[in-house]
């Protein structure tokens, strides 16, 4: 066969799965928007995804599985999926897939594959939605709103109502505020439409109403008044940390439950994964979502414990610098913070070791840490030094870490790289915490001591684990499969 036969028959190759990738992303829609089911490929979100994105992802996964995984499979997977009555549900439809390659002698046909797996999902009680309430609008806060919107769907989960902001709302509040919505210069563009209502003081986004209200606390808020009811607050602000300023939350009319984005005294501190089962929102009203670092390191860090033993060790996160810091060399009530973050290195403080404990009370006393900020908006590593309970050699650390990302408790937390040449801009927008760099793992000779790299996204990342535990609390998880 001639050259020009060869090329030819791979455009018509590329042609055909281009083709299966649309009509793939047409079953992702309409499971999504009819059915309240989201798919997602190892968890990676692949709604409003392009078509190259979504061809990229399945090489990852083929990649990640040490296993061809076709466009033309899983779009087999995903309509034996829209045939099926379930509730509403997230489903990793390239697990599905990598599972059916390898049962194919089992089942006589993808629907009976899958009927099978999902056998479950017709014992999960109905969801009853929750209105949220975003207290305070900074970096965290637009995160938040973004996801929250982005992933509404038919509106059966979290609802985003209000965002409570200081100082007056006016027409050019309400602009500037919906521009830093809009625009990012770290995540880009917001998938969606937001435009302003002055008169009612609020967003359209997406064409729903997210009220923008303006309060110098708590206690004098009125949610009931614009409709909303026994709300999650998710307080953004940083300025309640202990369980007594944060209860003035449930001061307000029509709030039930608060969860503060930043480690609290006090409260449980939660790392979603890991500690959210040992709470009960039935019976408690304030929840941490504990610090970015304390997320990026506790799934891996549980694993360590859980397999290896962990006898003691350090951690240092190399971490973006952050809006505590100054612009340029001005007062600071820490000395190096008080240096230009965009122009040094600035060694700090985190208690990330310590707050460990509270997750995984067994390591208590076992870590100590450090860290150094650095000129990058966003984009961290925590490097974890640990010393061993039982020796063990690189490839099965790293195996064991690629198990506990595919097929555990901890699929949603530890994301496995398998990248050569991964960097800090490369992790930006990735929706797990854990980012496990499996190509920097060190272990010494005698294998009893490791030095690990978690990458994280300290924005993105952490959002997400946010919205998890939010999710959690106001008991709107929903069906899922990974």
């Amino acid at each position: 066969m001639s050259n020009n036969q060869d090329y030819e028959k791979e455009l018509a190759f590329q042609a055909d799965r281009r083709k299966a990738t649309v009509e793939f992303i047409k079953i992702i829609n309409d499971l999504w928007y009819d059915k309240a089911i989201e798919l997602v490929i190892f968890r990676n979100s692949i709604i409003d995804k392009s078509v190259s994105e979504i061809l990229n992802l399945h090489e990852y996964a083929a990649e990640f599985v040490e296993k061809p995984i076709s466009i033309f499979d899983t779009v087999e997977i995903a309509k034996a999926i829209k045939t099926l009555d379930l509730p509403p549900a997230r489903l990793d439809v390239g697990k599905l897939t990598y599972e059916y390659q390898l049962e194919l002698d089992k089942y006589n046909s993808a629907t009976a594959f899958v009927s099978a797996k999902l056998a479950e999902a017709k014992d999960v009680e109905d969801i009853t939605p929750k209105d949220v309430v975003l207290y305070g609008f900074g970096r965290i806060g637009r995160l938040l709103a973004r996801e929250l919107m982005t992933k509404a769907g038919k509106g059966n989960q979290l609802r985003l109502r209000a965002i409570v902001v200081r100082g007056n709302i006016d027409k050019t509040v309400l602009e500037k505020r919906a521009s830093l919505l809009a625009s990012d210069s770290v995540h880009g563009d917001f998938s969606g439409v937001i435009t302003i209502d002055e008169e009612k003081k609020a967003f359209i986004i997406n064409g729903t109403t997210v009220h923008l209200i303006s309060a110098n606390q708590p206690e004098d808020i009125d949610y009931t008044q614009y409709g909303i009811n026994d709300a999650l607050i998710i307080d953004n602000t940083g300025a309640f940390r202990d369980e007594e300023a944060l209860s003035r939350h449930l001061k307000s009319v029509g709030a039930k439950k608060v969860l503060l984005t930043a480690p609290g005294k006090g409260v449980p501190n939660i790392v979603h994964g890991v500690n959210h089962t040992d709470y009960d929102p039935d019976t408690i009203d304030i929840f941490s979502a504990a610090s970015c670092t304390t997320n990026a390191i506790t799934p891996i860090l549980k694993v360590i414990e859980d397999n290896l033993g962990l006898k003691n060790g350090h951690l240092e996160t190399i971490h973006a610098y952050t809006n505590d810091q100054n612009l340029v060399d001005n007062m600071h009530k820490k000395y190096r913070r008080g240096r230009a973050a965009a122009l040094n290195m600035v060694i700090t403080e985190t208690g990330a070791g310590k707050a460990v404990a509270k997750a995984l009370p067994g390591l208590e006393g076992k870590l100590t840490s450090n860290a150094i900020r650095v000129p990058v908006p966003n984009g961290s590593l925590a490097i974890l030094n640990l010393n061993l309970e039982k020796a063990t050699e690189l490839n099965a650390l790293n195996n064991l870490m690629k198990k506990y990302a595919l097929e555990s408790d901890l699929v949603e937390q530890i994301k496995y790289s398998i990248d050569n040449e991964l960097v800090s801009s490369d992790i930006i927008g990735s929706s797990a915490p854990s980012i496990f760099d499996s190509k920097a793992t060190i272990v010494t000779e005698d294998g009893k001591n490791a030095v690990l790299y978690i990458w994280y996204d300290n924005e993105y990342g952490y959002s997400h684990q946010v919205i998890r535990l939010a999710k959690y609390i106001a008991k709107v998880r929903r069906f899922t499969y990974y």
